[in-house]
């Protein structure tokens, strides 16, 4: 048995993928674009494994998809593949659309096609899942419920625009053409192989090399976090037991104000790798200008997932990051080979302080 993801070799793709090839014994045909976030080097344990195929290529390509997907007749459609950094869509929105949009477009047509020719058997146990973000539902104010799934999209940056859109065209192709989607809408991942241009990894990393600390704003803007193997494994339980058609909203029930969460880091670090001259980490912060529609408050309900099927993290936001914080410590020469010329261009451009 095979499945295909795309968008393997980014951050929560390539932990799905290492994840899943622990407890299953099938085949990953592991389809990415390798744009800057996507890593070769956060696969390198499964060179040599055969029952993980990596393809260098793009979900707008519908012509290189669809001969992928005839020749290996995946029995499951994983889209992990999205630009997925707001700044980056604020400055850049081209990339967003064409990716997250056009390219899911693409992506499912080449499936709807394939589809179509299945046996009934295999037609009826196929699904093609796609991974979203609750950033769609917009922003909440401090007093307001958490997003359900029935909770109108608002979306407000570009990002989440182009997200939004992509979840509306899944949500046609199964109305109009029948094809067996499932949607999955999850909150601020963090963990191992996440990019350093996200909070929780450019915390660590500008801490260990001495660096300012940006929170942009007060800092008080608030998120649900939910630690990147806690997502995989819903993930899995939605392509296991998930009901055509439906969308599950996946949190970490873990609010936390952005300020809070690089006081948490700063600890630990004081903890795990005390600084040399005897000072604070949390000393290196700094507020820098706001980003512009910068959303207030997230928040997931993820109890739609527990009810129906019995999913719920296992991590505390204080055991995940503390679990995060370890492998970036430990993982330093993965760190280096990430953080490219451009990448650290980029980052200075971005978050210069407040004068």
């Amino acid at each position: 048995m095979t499945i295909l993801v795309s968008g393997g070799a980014g951050f929560i793709g390539a932990n799905f993928v290492l994840s899943w090839l622990e407890r299953h014994d099938e085949t990953i045909i592991n389809l990415d674009k390798l744009t800057y976030a996507g890593n070769l080097d956060t696969l390198k344990d499964l060179r040599g494994n055969n029952r993980h195929v990596f393809v260098h290529g793009d979900i707008g390509d519908r012509e290189q998809v669809s001969e992928l997907i005839a020749r290996h007749r995946p029995r499951a459609v994983i889209n992990f593949a999205a630009e997925s950094h707001v700044d980056r869509s604020i400055h850049g929105p081209g990339d967003f659309i064409q990716t997250n949009v056009v390219g899911t477009f693409n992506l499912l047509e080449a499936v709807r096609g394939y589809w179509d020719g299945l046996p009934e058997d295999e037609k009826s146990a196929f699904r093609f899942l796609h991974v979203s973000t609750d950033e769609v539902y917009g922003t909440l104010s401090k007093d307001d419920a958490p997003f359900n799934e029935l909770n109108r999209y608002e979306p407000n940056s570009p990002y989440s625009a182009s997200k939004a859109a992509s979840d509306h065209l899944v949500r046609a192709w199964y109305h109009t053409y029948g094809l067996p989607v499932l949607t999955t809408n999850c909150s601020n991942n963090y963990g191992p192989y996440h990019f350093p241009e996200k909070l929780i990894p450019l915390v660590i990393l500008n801490a260990l090399l001495g660096k300012n600390l940006p929170i942009y704003g007060d800092g008080q803007q608030i998120r649900d976090w939910l630690y990147v193997r806690d997502h995989c494994s819903a993930i899995r339980r939605v392509l296991q037991e998930g009901k055509i058609g439906e969308t599950y909203n996946v949190g970490g029930w873990n609010e936390k104000p952005n300020l809070d969460v690089v006081h948490a880091i700063c600890a630990i670090l004081d903890e795990l790798k005390p600084k040399a001259d005897g000072g604070r980490y949390s000393d290196q912060i700094v507020f820098v200008k706001d980003r512009p529609g910068h959303d207030r408050r997230y928040a997931i309900d993820a109890g739609k997932l527990e009810r129906e099927l019995g999913w719920k993290p296992q991590e505390t936001f204080e055991t995940g990051i503390r679990k995060t914080i370890e492998w970036y410590l430990a993982n330093q020469d993965w760190v280096r080979n990430v953080t490219s010329g451009d990448y650290r261009d980029w980052v200075g451009k971005q978050y210069e302080a407040q004068s």
